[in-house]
């Protein structure tokens, strides 16, 4: 059976509408929602490739506030030589914060609402805004119920690495998974990437995306 990822991936092939924006033509969806127990995100973290030392490495640079591309390449991370040799309003500039909410969370263990990190605008002149807009950790029934909203999302390169980056957050919860859910406001595939996508669904493993940008 098809795991849930490329469910999606099939529902933007068959379902997804056309359009152009300023890095190219898409076929897009709005407003998916793509729901993930443990088992889900073993089957995906099984049947589909993900670079997970590197974005491990990535999280963990996001976290430590690190803006020097430099670090990144370091890493064996080469995806954000485009942005020049400084990461100005992404990632870092937010997931610096998760640290100290991790250990809250994990201090307090309560049924709060406020567990949330926020993505958005500082006020910087930027091209590199998150696609990821917000993560929100919730206890139910002491279990951990993670949720994110994403504003964009790239199918092929950056939705995996997202589920993969979350999953990561969850781990550092002292307390089982239940599940993660991502909320994707557009969800989409550039028309460069439409044919490997479906060679990827054809079983082909070796496929490349392109990165848009």
């Amino acid at each position: 059976m098809m795991n849930k990822y490329y469910q999606t991936l099939k529902k933007i092939l068959e379902q997804g509408k056309p359009q152009t924006n300023r890095k190219g033509k898409i076929r897009y969806l709005l407003n998916e929602q793509l729901s993930l127990m443990p088992a889900d995100l073993l089957d995906i973290f099984e049947s589909h490739s993900i670079a997970r030392k590197k974005l491990k490495n990535e999280l963990q640079l996001f976290m430590q506030g690190e803006r020097q591309v430099e670090k990144y390449r370091e890493a064996g991370i080469k995806w954000w030589d485009y942005c020049g040799s400084v990461l100005v309003n992404s990632y870092p500039t937010y997931f610096e914060k998760l640290p100290p909410l991790i250990a809250k969370i994990n201090r307090e263990k309560r049924n709060s609402k406020n567990y949330v990190l926020f993505l958005g605008e500082t006020g910087a002149e930027s091209s590199q805004a998150p696609c990821l807009s917000l993560v929100q950790f919730q206890i139910d029934e002491g279990e951990l119920v993670l949720s994110a909203y994403q504003r964009s999302s790239d199918a092929n390169l950056g939705l995996p690495a997202d589920i993969y980056h979350l999953y990561l957050m969850a781990r550092q919860i002292a307390l089982p998974l239940k599940n993660i859910t991502l909320n994707l406001g557009n969800v989409h595939i550039y028309e460069s990437n439409l044919e490997h996508t479906r060679l990827l669904l054809d079983g082909d493993e070796n496929v490349k995306f392109d990165l848009n940008v």
